[in-house]
């Protein structure tokens, strides 16, 4: 038996239901703040994520899925969207109508990770970007959404946790006074973390390995080292969160994996998921555009991890899987043709309507309508056309009507909305 590749998965009948809630909710709250979606393809040019999340990332050196097409080009499954949506920003020129766009993006991502709970080799992430805008409002904005998303779809236990990242002015001075410091902790740190310090030092302060966050516990602050104006941006993020009444923890610790990030960046995190706490993060990535051959425009962004996200919602799970409206019980050759065609009638009229294909005793049929959750089952033999009208029963509570035959679509449909009304 063949099986899946090992860090993938199959998302089931039963669980992908939770997923669209999840989807339904989070588009419904994106548009209504003016976001619109955009659709990507998940091959790109590997230049394009080397270029753009840093040739020395764990992503880029170990985690992407590359290979060479028939004509020897390197092409790579993506990683992540933003990089993807800003090279369809550019390339579409869509900043020379209107340079202020708000998408957002849904769909599957590609590492090669090691496999783990709420971590697999093909992940799917929701993505939202505001493009064209420097005011610090479009970060309180995304930070917003997201906590907005989360009470939403009842998650607990949930807090915003915010950090700067500082600019092209401020952040040399801060790289400096790291890589004195880390000159001195070389011996504690592991051989990834010694390898990134001269070329990415800012990557040591998310290492996992314990040793390296133990060694880097008095690690100089970067918030210790910002400009006056990523300063005051700073000050006006934490002002509006306050505002807001979105509760957040200044992290001086919190660091993006990927080098575009600039500023403000932020996570939102959880306790319901262990020691996988973070369900999202995001931030600013002012010189991504200019880096990848487009206008020098500023740009923010998050990204929420759906495979964990569907882990943790609190909204009730046991009937999101909607049943059949009514299950017709067809007896006998004649009536299942015109249950057939009953059924087909229904679903074009928006009633989901499901029947038995095979020969089977009315006790079976009632058993699998019973699997399928059905609300109502119509039953239908041969002295219920000599009556002229077929059987409704409500599974639930058992009682039972009679429905014409006579324009039976019409007839039943009354019967349901009446009862669901």
């Amino acid at each position: 038996m063949i099986q899946l590749i090992r860090g993938f998965r199959d998302i089931l009948p039963g669980e992908v239901e939770i997923w669209q809630r999840i989807e339904q909710t989070a588009v419904a709250l994106f548009e209504d703040f003016g976001f619109r979606e955009s659709r990507i393809p998940i091959l790109e040019h590997s230049e394009l994520f080397a270029r753009s999340i840093g040739e020395d990332t764990d992503i880029v050196e170990k985690e992407m899925y590359t290979f060479a097409d028939r004509r020897g080009d390197l092409i790579t499954l993506r990683p992540e969207a933003t990089a993807s949506l800003v090279r369809s920003y550019i390339q579409h020129r869509v900043y020379a109508r209107e340079p202020v766009q708000k998408l957002y993006l849904i769909g599957p991502m590609f590492r090669r990770e090691r496999p783990q709970k709420g971590r697999y080799r093909q992940f799917y992430q929701i993505d939202a970007e505001i493009f064209g805008v420097h005011s610090p409002l479009a970060d309180v904005e995304l930070i917003f959404l997201l906590v907005t998303l989360l009470s939403r779809l009842q998650v607990t236990d949930v807090g915003a946790h915010i950090n700067s990242l500082g600019c092209r002015r401020c952040r040399p001075h801060f790289r400096t006074a790291l890589l004195d410091f880390l000159t001195r902790r070389s011996e504690l740190l592991c051989s990834d973390c010694n390898r990134r310090k001269a070329r990415n030092p800012l990557r040591i302060l998310d290492c996992k390995v314990p040793g390296c966050r133990e060694a880097m516990t008095d690690a100089p602050s970067i918030l210790d080292h910002l400009c006056p104006d990523c300063q005051r941006d700073f000050a006006t993020v934490q002002s509006h969160l306050d505002g807001l009444g979105v509760p957040f923890t200044v992290d001086p610790r919190l660091v993006r994996g990927l080098d575009y990030y600039t500023r403000t960046t932020f996570e939102i995190q959880t306790g319901a998921l262990g020691a996988q706490s973070a369900v999202a993060g995001g931030g600013r990535y002012d010189g991504l555009m200019e880096l990848l051959g487009g206008p020098d425009l500023p740009a923010t962004g998050f990204a929420i991890g759906l495979d964990r996200l569907a882990e943790i919602v609190g909204f009730d799970r046991s009937g999101i899987a909607r049943g059949p409206d009514v299950f017709i019980a067809a007896l006998g050759g004649d009536i299942r043709s015109r249950a057939f065609e009953w059924c087909c009638r229904l679903g074009v009229d928006g009633i989901r309507a499901e029947m038995d294909f095979e020969d089977r005793s009315l006790k079976s049929q009632m058993k699998r309508a019973d699997r399928l959750g059905a609300a109502r089952v119509l039953i239908v033999g041969e002295r219920e056309v000599q009556e002229g009208a077929a059987i409704l029963r409500d599974m639930q509570t058992r009682d039972q009507v009679a429905v014409p035959l006579n324009d039976l679509v019409e007839n039943l449909k009354q019967k349901i909305h009446n009862t669901s009304d």
